[in-house]
């Protein structure tokens, strides 16, 4: 996908993401940073990985996860598209006085690695993670966002797929399904910059892959995607965002074997057809947590 049509992407699903995100996750980890931000005599640390072009501070501005009368908070955004962050700066240029927004375009594995040469550097209090997650190897991953982190420190991983992708109604029951694997095959099989890069089941494995990292998970709960026009109308920018669903699934698959690709192709047209016409319903299984990262180990093994 282009920048352009991707920064597209990422403001059109804003609202997709504003629905889905797990309500009672949310409120245990704003009753844990009002209560860390009350015990602290500095601003209260925040990384975000994956940042993109900032819509989660958008949104813990306007959802209040922060107390503003509580010694500030430093914001800093991290993501490897210096130009996703250029977009974030431009729409976040007057924060509010009390936060403090810093930019770092890096690839997060870079950032740890840099961050390893000063040992003195502080950690963080709160560290998020949006729809980033399974774009990750975690057993890779995790431990090296661990040593972001105080002993302490919050973390918030939201919209972590977990293996259904779902467009309704049928074309054809069994071409769908075979459509389906397909695409999260090619999460499975990842690689990128050498690396494994995700699989399409990350929001059960973080169950098992969270602790053991050293994260304690405190609360779960399904953040699922659901699409759907209402009086024959998606909301807001929710087409867009429908047909960039299809298009990466067309992009992803375009040359897969497993596939009648021109019976593919025609797939790919009648589901654009259905946005058009208001009838594609659009289902996307994912997991948020939030918790509370362990205090690690000493060589004598006490914390």
């Amino acid at each position: 996908m282009q920048i352009d049509a991707f920064i597209r992407y990422l403001t059109a699903k804003r609202t997709v993401d504003d629905r889905s995100l797990n309500r009672v996750v949310w409120s245990q980890l704003v009753d844990a940073v009002r209560k860390r931000q009350a015990t602290l005599t500095r601003p209260l640390r925040v990384l975000e990985v994956g940042a993109g072009v900032g819509a989660m501070v958008d949104r813990v501005l306007e959802w209040r996860l922060f107390d503003p009368d509580a010694g500030g908070v430093e914001y800093t955004l991290l993501d490897c598209e210096p130009t996703l962050l250029a977009v974030a700066q431009e729409q976040l240029s007057e924060p509010p006085a009390w936060l403090r927004l810093a930019y770092a375009p890096i690839n997060v594995f870079e950032y740890v690695e840099q961050r390893t040469k000063y040992p003195t550097a502080p950690r963080y209090d709160l560290l998020l993670a949006h729809a980033f997650l399974d774009l990750l190897d975690l057993p890779t991953a995790l431990p090296l966002l661990r040593s972001l982190l105080t002993d302490d420190g919050l973390f918030y991983f939201t919209i972590n797929f977990d293996g259904a992708t779902l467009l309704e109604p049928t074309i054809d029951p069994a071409f769908d399904a075979a459509v389906e694997a397909a695409y999260h095959r090619t999460m499975d099989e990842r690689i990128v910059d050498g690396r494994p890069s995700g699989d399409s089941c990350t929001g059960r494995h973080l169950f098992t892959q969270l602790p053991a990292a050293g994260f304690e998970i405190r609360s779960a709960g399904a953040s699922d995607w659901v699409v759907h026009a209402v009086n024959g109308r998606y909301p807001a920018e929710e087409a867009y965002f429908l047909h960039s669903i299809v298009d990466m699934m067309h992009a992803a698959l375009s040359n897969d074997s497993t596939l009648d690709l021109s019976r593919f192709e025609a797939w790919i047209a009648q589901r654009h057809a259905q946005i058009e016409r208001g009838e594609m319903v659009y289902i996307a299984h994912q997991l948020d947590f939030f918790g509370v990262a362990r205090p690690t180990l000493s060589p004598h093994g006490h914390p």
